[in-house]
């Protein structure tokens, strides 16, 4: 999809050359052509039009800024290409959890939830949560994204929460669960936790204190939980300690609706420790630019360092 977006912007006025590789990109493999329908229809979807005017006239606006406009003129076009079709192919691929979860969270929003049985949950941002109940099974999935559990002890069966490749069982116990780019994590705060993978070929019970990593393969080996520092997002935070910049920054863009970009692979590796709040990512990379003395420049929708 990255390089259907690239094309898109390069076909609107091909040379010749460009028309040939082009050519050859589109035939090489088949997904190469799906991605790009894709994303032509999206660009000649309404909403798009409407997010890129838009964006023009906030780069518009900036006129007492010119020195701003000269260096972004030659690339305004291509960033609101990327930022509509980003928004329009969002809404799109979204639609599969749109039929499936119960509730969707935003980037940047939270939501409180209380489960018919009485559990509590924390869905954080940019996540998708169902959960069912009856006779025979009191159940939760988590499509994407991160949510804490508060589940009491007084219940008539377990609640079983699936996320990715683990299912867990649970009854009386605070755990979180984050389920992103095919890894499940699951940090237990209070009590214990009963794992399995789905297909059933391996079983671990995680006791509080103590997170696991579970993908394709299975489990990874358990490790210790900080609470003040894993769960701080619950309280509203986001604390590093001496962690690689681009660990950060890989963070806070799930917070931000917007673009995040680090143009210098020097700052990428140097050592961040902080205690932020995270309903302000801005005001984050705006510290964080400050502490490494990087150059920071804003646009609409995009922050870049230098």
């Amino acid at each position: 999809m990255d390089q259907a977006l690239d094309w898109l912007i390069v076909m609107e006025c091909p040379t010749a050359e460009q028309q040939a590789a082009f050519d050859t990109w589109h035939a090489a493999d088949p997904r190469h052509a799906q991605a790009y329908a894709r994303a032509s229809a999206a660009w000649n979807a309404q909403p798009v039009f409407a997010t890129a005017q838009l964006l023009q006239q906030q780069l518009l606006q900036q006129r007492r800024r010119p020195s701003l406009l000269r260096r972004l003129r030659p690339h305004w076009k291509p960033l609101a290409t990327a930022a509509a079709l980003l928004i329009a192919l969002g809404s799109y691929g979204n639609l599969p959890l749109r039929l499936q979860a119960d509730h969707l969270t935003v980037v940047g929003e939270r939501q409180h939830l209380q489960l018919e049985d009485g559990s509590k949950v924390l869905l954080n941002t940019n996540s998708a949560f169902s959960s069912t109940f009856n006779e025979r099974q009191h159940k939760a999935r988590l499509y994407k994204g991160e949510a804490f559990f508060e589940v009491a002890a007084e219940r008539e069966q377990p609640l079983e929460i699936d996320a990715g490749p683990v299912r867990a069982s649970v009854s009386d116990t605070s755990f979180a669960v984050r389920y992103l780019d095919g890894e499940a994590q699951v940090q237990v705060q209070r009590g214990d936790v009963d794992l399995r993978t789905l297909d059933d070929s391996a079983r671990l019970r995680l006791s509080a204190g103590n997170s696991v990593r579970v993908g394709p393969h299975g489990f990874g080996p358990p490790e210790k939980l900080d609470a003040q520092k894993d769960l701080a997002w619950v309280q509203g935070r986001l604390v590093f300690e001496n962690c690689p910049l681009n660990q950060v920054l890989a963070e806070l863009r799930r917070y931000y609706p917007g673009w995040i970009v680090n143009n210098n692979e020097h700052l990428a590796q140097v050592a961040v420790t902080g205690n932020y709040r995270l309903d302000k990512p801005l005001d984050v990379v705006r510290a964080l630019a400050q502490i490494t003395s990087a150059k920071l420049s804003e646009y609409p929708a995009l922050v870049i360092l230098n």
